[in-house]
Formats: C-alpha cells, structure tokens, sequence
C-alpha cells in the first residue's frame, strides 16, 4: 500500500491539454437553465477540472455553454457563497484554493455524522439493506479491477448516500454534504494515488463486514478509520504543494 507522504508526488491538477471540453452538456443536467449552468460549473470545480487557483473566465463558459453572461454571473454567485470561488474586483474570478483549516473542519463534521450514523444503522440493518451495500461493492470491486477511478468515485459516493438513507432521516444526506463540500474536492488529489482506490475498497469492505454481524462499535471503528485516511494522505500535500492552498483561508 502506498504510505501516505507518496501522495504529494502526484499532480492530478496539472493543466489539461488543448481542445479538451471541460464543462459537461447542460443536457446532464436537469432543472432550470440557471440550475444546470451552475451544476456543471459546480461538477467541475470539484472534479478538478478547474485547479485551484485558476481564472475562471466568463465568457468562456458562455460561449462553452452557449449560454448568456446572466445565468453565469448567477452561478458564479453562487459558487462564491459556497466559497468554491473567489471573486477579485479588477482582477476576475478564481477558482478557490484549499485550505486545511475548512478540510479539517468538513473532516471533522463528517465524521461526527457519519460515525453516529453507522452505529444507528448496525443495529437495525436489514437483509435487504445489506444486499444494497453488498451490490454496489461488487461494483465498486469491478471498477477498481477496470481502473475506473471516476465510476469507482461516484459508486463511493453513492454507498455512502445508502448508509445515511438507513438511518431513516432524510436530510442527513443533505446536512453531511453540505459539511464535506470542501473535503469532497480535495480527495480528488488523492484518489489518483497509485493503491489508493484500492485500499479505499478494502476499507469499505470491512465497514459492510461489520455490518452484516450487526456490530456498532466495529462499524463506528471501521467508519472512523476510513475518514481518517484522507487528511493522513492530504498534510503532505498542504507541504509540497503549497500553490493548491491558501494559507489565509478559513482562518480564524
């Protein structure tokens, strides 16, 4: 397994080459034109396919989107009060930086959740609750095996959603995504690690395992240290990359 200071040699923010479309169709999304010009400004800022730090352009994105300048300023606005970006009178909007301070924040508040989560949902699990998860690792297992590190995200994610679901409170899922938005973007510096998506596989795993005993203590441990990880593999990179962060950021 790759130790965690190896994540630091990577640059899965490096500049993408000419021609390639970085904003996905407004067909992929639904809801008003306002709606999914802010959903695909949104996907990708925290797919990284704007970099931290990057100027983001206007009337680029207009003309990407085939779109007018209102419903870009709209996103923008509200991209900014998500503190996704960072808008610099005279000098034009940037795609936000990290800040370990808000990673950490959103770590910790995940983890609050999830943790207290997991432990409701052990001891109440059902069979057909517990085939859900076993069917969307059997995927995950498959993606990692085809080296598809963007469907194994997104089936990562949508365990994740499943374990919240079976709590029974609908708008956990809401609150808890709300508290990761920041950590959400930063793990995609990491899931490009060489071993990485495979070791996360393995921790959920061990999640599902304690499970189906309908154990909470194992499933608040196994859900803990799987949320630990990803601030283990991040410091380095708040050392050795220094340009994706900001160090006035979420400061107190």
């Amino acid at each position: 397994m790759l130790q965690p200071a190896a994540a630091a040699k990577q640059d899965p923010t490096a500049p993408q080459g000419a021609g390639v479309r970085r904003l996905r169709p407004l067909a992929a999304f639904s809801g008003s034109l306002g709606q999914r010009v802010y959903q695909t400004l949104r996907h990708s800022i925290l797919s990284l396919d704007y970099r931290p730090g990057e100027i983001l352009r206007k009337p680029e994105v207009c003309a990407a989107l085939g779109v007018s300048r209102s419903p870009v300023a709209d996103a923008v606005a509200r991209l900014q009060a998500e503190g996704l970006v960072d808008v610099i009178p005279q000098a034009g909007t940037f795609v936000a930086r990290f800040s370990m301070q808000e990673i950490r924040e959103g770590a910790f508040l995940r983890e609050a959740i999830e943790v207290a989560a997991i432990a409701h949902v052990a001891a109440r699990i059902t069979d057909d609750q517990l085939q859900l998860l076993r069917r969307n690792l059997t995927v995950q297992a498959a993606l990692v095996a085809d080296g598809d590190t963007p469907g194994f995200y997104a089936m990562d994610a949508a365990m994740h959603e499943l374990l919240l679901s079976f709590t029974g409170f609908p708008k956990l899922a809401q609150v808890a995504e709300t508290a990761w938005l920041h950590v959400n973007r930063a793990r995609q510096l990491i899931l490009p690690v060489p071993g990485r998506v495979a070791a996360t596989l393995a921790e959920h795993q061990t999640i599902l395992q304690a499970l189906e005993a309908r154990d909470p203590d194992a499933a608040r441990m196994a859900v803990q240290a799987h949320l630990r990880q990803l601030i283990t593999y991040l410091e380095p990179l708040e050392r050795d990359r220094p340009e994706l962060f900001s160090p006035d950021r979420g400061q107190a």
